[in-house]
């Protein structure tokens, strides 16, 4: 059968992919110890799975509006206004089947062919792909470890273009964990205040900081900026609800429109019972929420100074989300049982099948010789995972 082209510049999501292996391994019988997936651990708080058992049983079952009900589509608005000082009427709020599908319906209604999106690398494996799949063209910034992953303004400045339709921005970062300053962020605002494109802030990470300050968007810091702003948020994150796939975007009513028209021919709306356990999470308690990032705190600590005591292995401290992206570049090139480690695919996939840990390679992340691990799991589950990354990294010759 012959496929449509555009298939052919996507690639598979890797972390999907090796959490899918890992899974199948550990179902075989195999002591399997994985870092790969990108959820927490901790169950959905009670009040929301409360929240939707009652939705279930008052047969809150029935299609809804596209958009999501009107009463989320508020209490996100009043969200966006209380966390972030962002303006935004329900009109301009979509919600989506996750914050995936929402940034999946916003290329899908911005960009023509060859229409260019400036993405910060490291970045989030799907963004590149998305783009193309609309087809566009990413095009990427690098920035460095050495320089807390922090965007150089000329880099940014020669990225842009006529093509340029819009830029991501992802803070805290995924892979990297990464949270730019106050400074580093109204650097970038100054570059993109000569250039009228489209600025998008995928804040999935916000409420998973670990710094004591409070969470800064571009919008919070450039609020001038505001008006070209869109911001895609969700719920899997920050209230363990990654299975039940609730997101959504605020920003110019034009924009959201041409998404949801989008959404209109493709999902149509949300799940009924999980927009209102949405609307739970951001109405009830927050102690749940807060004991999981102290937890992840700690577990953070903890896995950077094992990392760290591994030869070969250098680690930076991130100031949010539940990843590390360990720079493994020294054990890159050398041998196991005569074998040459040629990248962080091959040390992936030896990790897995030797060590049967897995953990993501940095390659498709933008970073070749990093691996991204989630700390997403038990404290005694990271000290064995480090035992087991240790015993292998001291074989290679």
């Amino acid at each position: 059968m012959q496929l449509a082209k555009r298939l052919k510049a996507v690639k598979p999501s890797p972390t999907l992919s090796l959490n899918a292996k890992a899974k199948a391994l550990a179902a075989k019988g195999e002591d399997i110890l994985s870092f790969a997936a990108g959820e927490p651990d901790f169950d959905t708080p009670k009040h929301i799975k409360d929240a939707a058992k009652a939705a279930l049983d008052a047969g809150f079952t029935k299609y809804t509006p596209t958009g999501g009900i009107p009463e989320l589509k508020a209490a996100i608005a009043e969200k966006l206004k209380a966390d972030n000082g962002l303006v935004y009427t329900p009109e301009q709020v979509l919600v989506s089947c996750g914050a995936k599908h929402s940034l999946y319906n916003l290329f899908q209604a911005l960009l023509n062919d060859g229409d260019e999106v400036v993405v910060i690398s490291p970045y989030w494996v799907s963004y590149p792909d998305m783009v193309r799949l609309a087809g566009g063209e990413p095009v990427i910034v690098e920035t460095t470890e050495a320089d807390g992953y922090a965007v150089d303004p000329k880099e940014l400045r020669k990225a842009l273009s006529p093509r340029t339709r819009a830029i991501v921005l992802n803070y805290p970062c995924n892979p990297t964990g990464a949270m730019l300053s106050k400074d580093a962020l109204s650097q970038i605002a100054e570059v993109l205040r000569s250039h009228e494109c489209l600025i998008v802030s995928d804040d999935i990470y916000e409420k998973l900081l670990y710094t004591g300050e409070p969470f800064q968007s571009l919008g919070m810091v450039a609020p001038d900026l505001a008006p070209r702003l869109v911001t895609v948020n969700g719920f899997s994150k920050a209230y363990s609800m990654t299975g039940w796939r609730l997101g959504y975007a605020a920003g110019p009513k034009e924009l959201i429109a041409g998404m949801q028209l989008i959404q209109d021919q493709s999902t149509s709306n949300p799940n009924s019972i999980t927009q209102k356990a949405g609307l739970a999470a951001l109405s009830g308690p927050k102690a749940e929420m807060e004991a999981m990032v102290t937890e992840f705190k700690a577990r953070r600590d903890l896995i950077v100074k094992g990392l760290n005591a591994i030869p070969g292995v250098r680690c930076r401290t991130p100031e949010g989300a539940f990843y590390v992206f360990p720079n493994v570049g020294e054990l890159i090139g050398k041998s196991f049982e005569g074998k040459p480690v040629t990248g962080s695919t091959a040390f992936s996939e030896l990790l897995l099948d030797k060590a049967k840990v897995a953990a993501v390679p940095g390659e498709p992340f933008g970073a070749e010789g990093y691996l991204r691990i989630s700390f997403a799991t038990s404290r005694a589950n990271i000290e064995k995972g480090l035992k087991r990354i240790a015993e292998l990294a001291a074989t290679l010759k």
